[in-house]
């Protein structure tokens, strides 16, 4: 790997961890003169790298208190039953998270809720009347002893 690869690895790490960094302060952390780190953060942002930069939220003080990663199967595996099952979801604030993956389902969603009471009532109003569900099986979170969104 190339020198300028590692600073680069090196400004993305830090970025990732805190995005609020001065340029400043980032300039120090990775061993580049200010107006140098700027250019090349800029480069990243411009290249498309860098896409955002985001809020890290506590969920207790929302009032979320209980995280769940749910599977879900669906009955048909086709295109449109894929589609009209991401649309549905997509307007579920609960879901946090929605992946397509390989394997025994179709989904993996990471669900947010205030409660059990509050995720029993997205697990039957919202997942268990779309026609598209076959199945459903939640791991609910105990803890997060490693979070790289916290």
């Amino acid at each position: 790997m190339a020198k300028d690869d590692l600073i680069n690895e090196q400004i993305l790490q830090v970025l990732s961890r805190d995005g609020r960094i001065s340029n400043l302060d980032l300039a120090e952390r990775v061993g580049l003169s200010p107006s140098a780190c700027l250019r090349r953060v800029q480069e990243l942002e411009r290249s498309g790298v860098i896409t955002g930069y985001r809020a890290v939220l506590d969920r207790s003080r929302r009032g979320i208190g209980f995280v769940a990663y749910v599977t879900v199967g669906l009955n048909q595996h086709t295109k449109a039953a894929q589609e009209a099952f991401e649309q549905a979801i997509s307007r579920a604030p609960e879901v946090i998270e929605c992946h397509n993956i390989t394997g025994a389902v179709e989904y993996l969603l990471r669900v947010e809720a205030t409660d059990l009471a509050a995720y029993k009532m997205f697990h039957t109003d919202v997942l268990g009347v779309l026609p598209q569900v076959h199945s459903i099986t939640s791991y609910v979170v105990m803890g997060s002893p490693k979070d790289a969104r916290s």
